[in-house]
């Protein structure tokens, strides 16, 4: 036989055993809830396609609540709706505890840490300590409340000093939040010109753009080819290593100087753990677990926060008759001459209404995060096996026209009773819901009044451009939405 007949015969034979391979695992899942045929090798990337969220809201559609895609030979379970997404969240909340595949993710963390671990003990441990360090992370001196209230002038502050031009606000807004976290994990804040700060919000940016882009997704569906081939995502990788020589660096100075008998903040009291358990083999407080945390929580801490209010800002600017009733609530709840407080929000029903429906409307997680079975579990008459991964669709929760009044509109109202009382709506839960919650839930309710609430105060906001050229659709709509630059004026009120 030639040398192009053998070529021939291993090209086939290869083809044929990756196509038995693939038709294999897809036999293996007979069982699941139907959904679009998938391809060898490629699954259902051809249906999914570059619009990751739209098109896997379309496709429910087509097949149902709850229906299943294959990323590459990988199946997810897509759920949809208010009432299935409540059901995997709270009614069946145990069985769908763990946390499902997110390969980018996974690749870079290795299963250390809070939000990506798919050890319950582990995750089970780790929530527990920084659910209560978090909440005492002064020890008494001072809470989340005092550290944002010392905040908000510097950020005011800088602010007025655009002097009304038109300004990118995100840059400004990132600062502050990095701030807050900096003070609740090391101890201390920096100025707004610190290098190593604009270094930090860069890489957490682009890290977090990249894992929501096209090449991201693709990454998703394809780890085992896309971990060696070089292009766009592994900007991913390039930004997590600095932030995370940044993060190691901080660790450093607090054990250079930790006083096992003063802890100053959430590093100090995870250094006091790591001693305390040092003869402990099996203990979770280590090096690796807190690097993986402290990113974890100072990530999710700076980014999501900022890109909702710089979200928030362009709705507004939007919207001038909610800016305006937002304005006039302020004038008569606070006036202009005393800092916001968090007991304010009790007294100003329409601003309440608003910051929920931007949270809403906004959409910042819209597959919310990835779920596994712990065991096999009955969804809407499908049998579920254990172990597979499970895609809780939070855009269709927060777009469910059963449970809002304008499910496709920026409106207040949706948050509103017929009095013009703040009404709670269960179908609230931008940062998904039950015992995975978002770790740092009320932080982030405390933060977007607060700061929100202060820049309204202090300026009326201006577009450059005429209110219908605004164009308020997100640029990224996979792991998270992101406004499309814009630019406004910030005029002293």
């Amino acid at each position: 036989m030639d040398l192009p007949d053998t070529t021939f015969l291993l090209t086939f034979l290869i083809s044929f055993f990756i196509l038995y391979l693939t038709l294999k695992s897809f036999r293996g899942h007979r069982k699941l809830p139907p959904g679009p045929t998938p391809l060898p090798l490629l699954g259902n990337a051809l249906d999914i396609g570059k619009d990751f969220v739209n098109s896997l809201v379309k496709l429910s559609e087509k097949y149902g609540e709850v229906y299943t895609v294959y990323m590459g030979s990988r199946p997810v379970v897509i759920v949809t709706g208010y009432k299935l997404v409540k059901e995997i969240y709270f009614d069946k909340g145990d069985e769908f505890l763990n946390r499902g595949g997110m390969p980018i993710w996974d690749d870079y963390y290795k299963n250390h840490g809070l939000v990506f671990t798919n050890n319950m003990e582990r995750w089970r441990e780790l929530r527990r300590f920084s659910l209560s360090t978090l909440r005492d992370f002064g020890f008494g001196k001072r809470t989340t409340e005092d550290l944002i209230q010392e905040e908000i002038p510097h950020l005011i502050e800088v602010l007025k000093k655009s002097k009304q031009s038109f300004i990118d606000p995100r840059q400004a807004i990132s600062r502050a939040l990095c701030n807050v976290l900096l003070s609740m994990l090391f101890g201390n804040r920096c100025e707004y010109e610190d290098k190593d700060i604009a270094t930090v919000l860069s890489c957490i940016y682009e890290a977090f753009k990249t894992a929501s882009s096209p090449w991201g997704q693709i990454y998703e569906m394809f780890p085992g080819v896309m971990r060696y081939v070089p292009g766009p995502h592994n900007r991913f990788f390039k930004s997590f290593r600095r932030l995370e020589q940044y993060v190691r660096e901080r660790v450093k100075i607090n054990q250079k100087t930790l006083d096992p008998n003063n802890p100053r903040d959430y590093v100090d009291a995870f250094l006091i753990k790591m001693q305390k358990e040092n003869a402990n083999p099996k203990s979770e407080y280590t090096m690796e677990n807190l690097m993986a945390v402290t990113i974890q929580i100072f990530f999710a801490g700076v980014e999501t926060i900022s890109t909702t209010i710089t979200f928030s800002l362009l709705l507004l600017l939007k919207n001038p008759d909610v800016l305006e009733k937002v304005h006039k609530e302020i004038d008569k709840v606070i006036g202009r001459n005393r800092n916001p407080v968090l007991q304010d929000r009790n007294h100003m029903p329409y601003t309440d209404a608003m910051i929920h429906e931007m949270q809403r409307f906004t959409d910042m997680i819209p597959i919310g995060g990835p779920r596994k079975t712990l065991t096999e579990v009955t969804l809407k008459g499908f049998t579920l096996p254990k172990n597979i991964d499970v895609y809780p669709m939070l855009t269709t929760v927060l777009r469910d026209p059963m449970c809002f009044k304008y499910p496709k509109e920026f409106n207040p109202e949706n948050f509103l009773n017929e009095k013009g009382e703040f009404q709670k709506n269960p179908a609230f839960m931008p940062l998904a819901a039950g015992k995975r919650v978002c770790l740092g839930e009320a932080i982030v309710r405390t933060e977007l009044f607060l700061f929100l609430v202060s820049i309204l105060q202090n300026f009326d906001l201006r577009s450059p451009v005429p209110l219908e050229e605004l164009d308020i659709i997100p640029i990224a709509s996979g792991l998270g939405s992101f406004p499309k630059p814009y630019k406004l004026a910030l005029i002293p009120r």
